[in-house]
């Protein structure tokens, strides 16, 4: 990835507290990174902060396709907001307190290029179809972390091109 090594180290010292937090696998935040780049994705946002690990990797990649991201989560992203500044990302992320729902129904339709689903996985299924009507034709979803019966209106949506395991891609057809 083209993440520098003074981030890398930054990503790796939040790693350690993985069994207490949910933040993606590496190779989920790396793939969610190249996503970003290869699509040109100009507006990405994320529903589910955390302690902004996959953050500093999707600000990382919106800094190259010279984007923003939001990112989204009913608790307070006091934490994220320091370890993004410490990244050096901070102006490229603008964090909102908010249900993820709420927040998605907010959006204009086709507004978003990229959106990653990493919160409360049970909360889904009401959500939609705020996620496929915010992403732009051709736009990206990735869902994070997927379950069973969470992903089922995903995907069974037929606007919606579905892959993955582990880390579940969808592309909004045109």
């Amino acid at each position: 990835m083209d993440m520098n090594s003074v981030l890398r180290k930054l990503v790796d010292e939040l790693y350690p507290d993985q069994s207490l937090r949910r933040n993606p696998a590496v190779e989920t935040a790396e793939l969610l990174s190249f996503m970003v780049r290869v699509s040109g994705a100009a507006r990405v946002v994320e529903i589910g902060t955390g302690n902004g690990s996959s953050a500093i990797w999707l600000a990382d990649a919106v800094r190259a396709t010279g984007g923003h991201l939001t990112s989204v989560d009913a608790a307070d992203p006091t934490e994220a907001v320091v370890n993004l500044a410490r990244a050096g990302l901070g102006n490229l992320v603008t964090f909102e307190v908010a249900d993820g729902g709420e927040y998605l129904r907010r959006l204009p339709d086709e507004s978003v290029d990229l959106l990653f689903l990493d919160a409360e996985r049970t909360r889904y299924p009401d959500w939609w179809p705020e996620p496929r009507r915010v992403l732009r034709p051709g736009g990206i979803l990735a869902v994070g972390n997927e379950r069973p019966g969470a992903v089922t209106p995903i995907t069974e949506d037929p606007q919606l091109e579905v892959v993955g395991s582990g880390l579940l891609l969808a592309r909004r057809t045109p």
